[in-house]
């Protein structure tokens, strides 16, 4: 499981020009998830993600998670991460999981973080989406559970 986390100022995913999930003040999660993923992998990222500390304390050091701030989290599934551009110009994606899959342990890692007493809103599983960021800082984390 691969997740591109972003802090943020403000997020927003739509399909077909609507606003499916925002987010203000928080965390931007772009969610890849591979074939070999599993319910530990899903349980290890929400918890790694729920507890990174990636902003700023009183005295401007990265001591403060999400939850501390009470900020939201938007999380968009993202298959591209696991895009293999070794050979030629035109990625493959055999390493992203079956659809079937991917759902699944997306729509599991979302209640995790809510259990965790996070707010998560959601971009649309296997739709084409528009996503708008305000990266704040900016800060960009790739945490990946294989490693």
């Amino acid at each position: 499981m691969k997740v591109v986390v972003q802090r943020c100022k403000r997020a927003s995913v739509a399909v077909e020009d609507e606003i499916v999930g925002e987010v203000g003040q928080g965390l931007m999660l772009l969610v890849g998830i591979t074939h070999e993923d599993n319910e530990n992998d899903v349980s290890w990222m929400a918890e790694k993600i729920a507890g990174l500390r990636i902003f700023e304390d009183e005295s401007g050091k990265m001591n403060l998670s999400v939850s501390d701030i009470g900020g939201g989290i938007l999380s968009v599934s993202q298959f591209t991460l696991y895009g293999d551009c070794r050979k030629g110009r035109r990625p493959n994606f055999m390493a992203a999981a079956r659809p079937e899959q991917a759902e699944a342990l997306y729509d599991l890692f979302n209640e995790k973080l809510r259990v965790a007493g996070l707010t998560v809103a959601m971009g649309k599983f296997g739709a084409m989406m528009d996503v708008s960021l305000v990266n704040w800082g900016p800060v960009t984390i790739i945490v990946d559970s294989k490693n």
